[in-house]
């Protein structure tokens, strides 16, 4: 089991892993070796996640979700495979962790007095300047 959070672990049997040809550097080793991870966790099937932490999940997943609910992860930052590995899984973990937090319903508030207060002395300070401008006698305009 990978543990997640306290209340939320995956099973290993749950993250199929691919491994590929990265680009990037690897010397004379890049063409022969397959060190790039393709990491695949099945969101909708997964029994270890709550129904409500799934649905979190698939929206901060975004582009990297599939049409069938497959979170596809690739990792080809490091030279090893198993840094790889290591870095794809961590990226899956904090999604999940991301997931896991409810966020906290916005609760419509009124205006307080002194913030109504604030905002109308500002509006009548702004039309004195204005209102001086106006009133310029002999000047200002066009001849």
């Amino acid at each position: 089991m990978i543990p997640v959070t306290n209340r939320i672990s995956l099973a290993e049997e749950e993250i199929v892993e691919a491994f590929v040809r990265a680009s990037g550097p690897g010397g004379q080793n890049v063409n022969k070796v397959s060190s790039a991870v393709q990491l695949r966790f099945d969101v909708r099937a997964s029994p270890n996640l709550p129904e409500a932490v799934k649905e979190r999940l698939e929206k901060i997943a975004g582009k990297r979700l599939t049409n069938d609910g497959v979170i596809v992860i690739s990792a080809q930052r490091f030279r090893t495979q198993e840094r790889n590995r290591e870095d794809a899984l961590a990226r899956l973990v904090e999604m999940i962790r991301e997931a896991a937090v409810v966020p906290v319903t916005r609760r419509p508030t009124r205006p307080t007095l002194g913030s109504k207060m604030r905002r109308l002395e500002g509006k009548a300070r702004r039309s004195g300047v204005k209102a001086l401008r106006r009133d310029k006698p002999g000047g200002g305009g066009e001849e």
